[in-house]
């Protein structure tokens, strides 16, 4: 079964959806069904610099003064699910890069431990993931080889997930289903893997 899931690694609800995908589809995997993804990219803040500011200042800057405790409490609720966020140390930064990155992990087999990995190095560690020396370390701990995406395969598949007219993350495309949007439970995206399997099943019988 084939899952393409849209996403962006500074997004705090598409680390949550995706951790609860994963959690999902392990089941499925454990019972000896394989769940095989592809993530397609989507940037938040397209253009944003990669210099990297903090990202309690950037996001009351972008959308006052609530924002910064919207984040807290959020991390609190995400807390409660085994997710550490970090918001005092994040780093707020273009994710072009990045993305580039877990294409590369993808034809290398990792692409979801790169993209846990940036995850956690975004909200957790404090780490800056539009820089390119960070972004090296991360793919050596993960253990793949950069430099196979060109750029502009990375731009292509932006432009495209732009032309589904997606506007907001996590999206995710499961095989023979209509799209799942926002931070889906675990037992959502548990019945919904299910369910697709049967279908897939069910098609593969006739």
């Amino acid at each position: 079964m084939k899952v393409r899931l849209i996403m962006d690694v500074i997004c705090v609800h598409s680390y949550l959806g995706y951790t609860r995908f994963t959690r999902a589809a392990n089941r499925l995997r454990a019972e000896g069904l394989p769940v095989t993804v592809e993530f397609l990219p989507f940037q938040l803040a397209p253009g944003a610099p990669a210099d990297g500011r903090p990202l309690l200042g950037v996001l009351e800057q972008t959308f006052g003064p609530q924002a910064a405790a919207d984040a807290l409490a959020f991390a609190e609720r995400a807390a409660g699910e085994g997710l550490r966020l970090e918001y005092g140390k994040a780093i707020a930064t273009g994710t072009f890069d990045a993305h580039r990155l877990i294409a590369d992990a993808a034809r290398q087999g990792k692409a979801e431990l790169m993209a846990e990995r940036l995850f956690r190095a975004h909200f957790t560690d404090g780490l800056h993931i539009g820089d390119p020396a960070t972004l090296a370390r991360l793919a050596a701990k993960v253990g793949i080889t950069t430099g196979h995406v060109p750029s502009q395969e990375v731009r292509t598949r932006l432009d495209r997930v732009r032309r589904l007219g997606i506007t907001g993350v996590p999206v995710f495309l499961i095989e023979n289903l209509p799209p799942l949007t926002g931070s889906q439970t675990e037992t959502t995206l548990l019945a919904a893997l299910r369910q697709a399997a049967t279908t897939k099943g069910e098609h593969r019988d006739h």
